[in-house]
This record gives structure tokens, C-alpha cells and sequence, in this order.
């Protein structure tokens, strides 16, 4: 069976070691898992490409696709079938081939779930999630199943938040937009979900340092200067790590249909390839 993570850029994807570490650990021979740079414009073609042999018996049948940006709102028109969860949220992570159809569904709220309760996060009672793409959509699921019916979002420029705004509807979740100039006067929360790329949160680490908890979705370099001062003022913090981890387990055990994915071969082997890249060379 094949599997392949999509995405643009995708050269420093970790889901390869992730996945083909659980094929190893599961003992399921013949498995392989790649990496194709791929975006917008080139994702129907390639599903279309795809069409003729998912699902069949053939050699090399297609288990799924991850995918990642700028694919997960995109791919959503192109999938014959999509989970109510994938739908609410606006965007798919991943594609499961089954019975010669594409079905679309969301890992990407389940892995932030077990991240935060993995780290020993309490459900909050308020939060802030910073930046209004699609990780930002997920945030706000996550959060709607923690027990939040109100969510407050902090963004660069509130008319361009229509599509999370339009995601917090689906999910009856009460949505208040703001701007980061404002960021200070709204940190009185229990959780602050830090959806940015990059290091951009580390520009308010200082205001960011006095929260109980903050999840920030970067996984490297890590910890980011943000982490950093919220674990110096003894806050808990959760890395994007644990939810690429975890939303990658969801993935495993949707394109196998097996339960017993190796969650800790799986860290392992994530944690290993970090620390390479993180170690100089020569």
C-alpha cells in the first residue's frame, strides 16, 4: 500500500518519519510513505491521477494522503466524501481511499486535543487563539469540545477572519475578533493557542509570559522565546510536536484501520529526526 504526505513547501515535513516509523512497529511489509510537493494548482490533476487505481487491488494501491498547507481548504470539492468534523472546520487533513472513493476527514483536532491532554492541560474555561488560518479552524473545534461556547481571536487584520468566523457559525461557537495591537488588555484567559507560523508569537513573549498555559503550534526551532517565557513564569506549555504526533496516530489508524498504532515508536522517531536537524553538521 502507499501513502504520501502533500503540501508547498514540503521538504521538512516530519510525517514520513511518523508514519514509516508505525509501519515498521506494526510489521506492515510492503508500506511505503513519501513526500510530494504539490500545490492548489497542481492537487486535481494529481487526484485525478490517483482516481483509477484507489481502492483497487492492483500492486501499489493508494491507503491516503496527508495534507498540509496550503491543501486543506482546497482539497474539500475534489473528495466524493467528507466527515461532518472536516466540513465544520472547512479544511481536511486527510484523505482515506476506500472502495474506489476519496474520503475527506480532519486529524488536526484530535491531535490537539490529546496534545493538551497529554501535557496535563485542564479544560479552559477562556481562550485566546492567535492567527485566523486554517490550524486556527481546528484550534476553535478543539476548543468548542473542550466546552468553550466563546472564543476570542486575535488576527492582523480582522476582515480577512471570514473564513474562521464563518467555521466558528458551524460550530456555534461565539466568536470575538481582534487585532494583535490589542493583544495585551486580552490576556486574562486560562489557555492561549498560538496558531502563527514561524516564531511570530515570540514578538510578544513578554505580554505572553503571565498566562496559565499556552499551546503554540510551532514544533521548530523549539522551544520558541513565547514557550520559553510562559515555562519561566511556570505556566504549562504544549508544543506543536504533540499535535503533529497525534494527529499523525488518527492518520495511521484511519488508512490501516487498525487500533493498535505505535504511538511512542512513532515519538521516537520524530524526536530522533528534530534532534538531527537541530545538531550542526561538519
Amino acid at each position: 500500500m502507499r501513502a504520501a504526505v502533500l503540501g508547498s513547501p514540503i521538504e521538512h515535513s516530519l510525517s514520513p518519519y511518523l508514519h514509516r516509523a508505525a509501519y515498521a512497529a506494526m510489521g506492515l511489509e510492503g508500506w511505503t510513505y513519501e513526500a510530494f510537493e504539490c500545490d492548489e494548482r497542481r492537487l486535481p490533476g494529481l487526484l485525478a491521477q490517483l482516481r483509477p487505481v484507489r481502492g483497487q487491488a492492483g500492486p501499489r494501491p493508494w491507503a491516503g494522503l496527508s495534507l498540509t498547507m496550503p491543501l486543506k481548504r482546497a482539497v474539500l470539492p475534489l473528495l466524493d466524501t467528507v466527515s461532518e468534523l472536516a466540513v465544520q472546520v472547512g479544511g481536511a487533513n486527510t484523505v482515506v481511499f476506500r472502495d474506489g472513493r476519496g474520503h475527506g476527514d480532519n486529524t488536526d483536532v484530535y491531535g490537539i486535543e490529546r496534545a493538551l491532554a497529554e501535557a496535563g492541560v485542564p479544560a479552559p474555561g477562556s481562550a485566546l487563539v492567535l492567527g485566523g488560518g486554517a490550524t486556527a479552524a481546528s484550534a476553535l473545534a478543539a476548543l468548542r469540545g473542550l466546552g468553550l461556547d466563546e472564543v476570542t481571536l486575535v488576527v492582523r487584520d480582522p476582515a480577512r477572519a471570514g473564513q474562521t468566523a464563518a467555521v466558528a457559525r458551524r460550530l456555534g461557537v461565539a466568536l470575538r475578533v481582534e487585532r494583535f495591537e490589542a493583544l495585551e488588555a486580552l490576556l486574562k484567559v486560562d489557555l492561549v493557542v498560538s496558531t502563527v507560523p514561524g516564531r511570530a508569537a515570540d514578538a510578544y513573549a513578554d505580554r505572553l509570559a503571565g498566562v496559565p498555559a499556552l499551546f503554540d503550534v510551532v514544533y521548530s526551532p523549539w522551544p520558541t522565546r513565547a514557550a520559553l517565557a510562559v515555562r519561566q513564569a511556570g505556566g504549562k506549555v504544549v508544543g506543536g510536536f504533540a499535535m503533529l504526533l497525534h494527529q499523525a496516530v488518527r492518520q495511521v489508524e484511519l488508512m490501516t484501520g487498525r487500533a493498535d498504532v505505535p504511538v511512542e515508536a512513532m515519538r521516537a522517531a520524530g524526536e530522533a529526526e528534530l534532534l538531527r536537524r537541530a545538531t550542526p553538521t561538519g
